[in-house]
């Protein structure tokens, strides 16, 4: 057994607009700390996978910025997607080209953007993962004990029997539920946070994608002929245009009966949308969070970023202001998901300067 690693790098962050762009998105921005999201991400790898098998799937807006900023990782470990075509291609794409150069690999797969405190239990949540998905060919994921009851994350249910240390098997997976939906979740104490992180190896996610997503394994199929060939990326290009776009959460996880879950006992965070920000970051005794040059006056549990210009806060509560150099978003807290509206609203209107 090998370990890889696959950081999927490709989103736009929309709900961390004004800040997070097309070509900067969330995960290159240094959201906590000196670090942008994705380096942070590669740094929590080390001592796990070497950084020879860390492959990152991008677009080719991002790629350059990428490496850039991961100038450790090999410039043949970025993967440029021609079409986003969300996560189950993706996945599928990563694990041809891992295949090819591993046969007996095992692939810890993670988005570029979560926060992740305590590294050491994460190394070992890994480990163990790993082990297991090698010997069993099972399909792990990561789920993570709630600490409240959250709208904003999937859940998925399972059996506490154990099937080995820190595995269980997966009853159910939940979409992201209303608020009662959620607290019955919790107080039902076999509910867990969907983290989006999955372990196994190789030749079983193939398998899953073969069985129940035949039109896509016929696609990856046609891709690997291609592999270190002149002619991949036009290949490449051609197939991955005619792929359906879907996640591997409802293609994949949602349907095998292989699917199976680790605890994740670290402080974990997706950081889905500024009111994540203001929750994690540090605040004054009225409950205020800022960066830059900020003045507040009876203002109350708010978060402002305004690191280029001073700006006075006065008479607020629970709000959301996010001063950048060329827009500015004001929003309440309980509203910080609609802020992806803001970013239709400038496509529809083609008001690209904006994104």
């Amino acid at each position: 057994m090998e370990i890889f690693a696959v950081i999927m790098a490709g989103g736009v962050g929309s709900r961390f607009w004004p800040r997070s762009k097309e070509k900067t998105p969330k995960q290159l921005l240094k959201i906590f700390g000196e670090k942008t999201m994705i380096q942070d991400t590669v740094e929590r790898l080390k001592g796990v996978v070497k950084e020879d098998n860390i492959y990152i799937i991008t677009n080719k807006v991002q790629k350059p910025e990428i490496q850039k900023q991961l100038n450790g990782i090999p410039e043949a470990n970025i993967i440029e997607e021609p079409f986003g075509r969300n996560t189950a291609a993706c996945i599928g794409l990563a694990s041809i080209i891992i295949q090819k150069k591993c046969s007996d690999a095992v692939t810890v797969v993670l988005p570029a953007d979560h926060i992740i405190q305590d590294t050491e239990s994460f190394h070992n949540t890994i480990l163990n993962a790993c082990d297991f998905a090698a010997k069993s060919k099972g399909l792990v994921t990561i789920g993570i004990l709630p600490s409240r009851p959250e709208t904003g994350y999937g859940y998925i249910q399972i059996d506490e029997s154990f099937v080995s240390e820190n595995i269980f098997k997966v009853l159910t997976f939940a979409e992201k539920p209303n608020y009662s939906t959620a607290v019955r979740f919790i107080e039902s104490g076999d509910f867990l946070w969907n983290s989006g992180m999955f372990i196994w190896h190789t030749e079983a996610i193939l398998s899953e994608i073969k069985y129940f997503m035949p039109d896509l394994y016929e696609g990856l199929l046609e891709i690997q002929k291609f592999i270190d060939t002149p002619a991949f990326e036009a290949n490449l290009s051609k197939v991955y245009g005619m792929l359906r776009s879907v996640s591997i959460d409802y293609g994949i996880m949602e349907k095998s009966q292989k699917v199976f879950l680790t605890k994740g006992t670290f402080a974990w965070s997706d950081v889905g949308s500024w009111e994540e920000v203001y929750h994690l970051s540090k605040k004054n005794a009225e409950g205020n969070a800022s960066v830059g040059n900020v003045y507040f006056d009876a203002t109350v549990d708010s978060y402002i970023y305004s690191p280029n210009k001073f700006t006075a806060v006065i008479g607020m509560e629970n709000v959301i202001v996010i001063n950048s150099d060329d827009a500015l978003l004001v929003c309440r807290r309980d509203q910080a998901q609609d802020v992806k509206k803001v970013v239709d609203y400038l496509k529809l209107n083609k008001l690209t300067d904006h994104l």
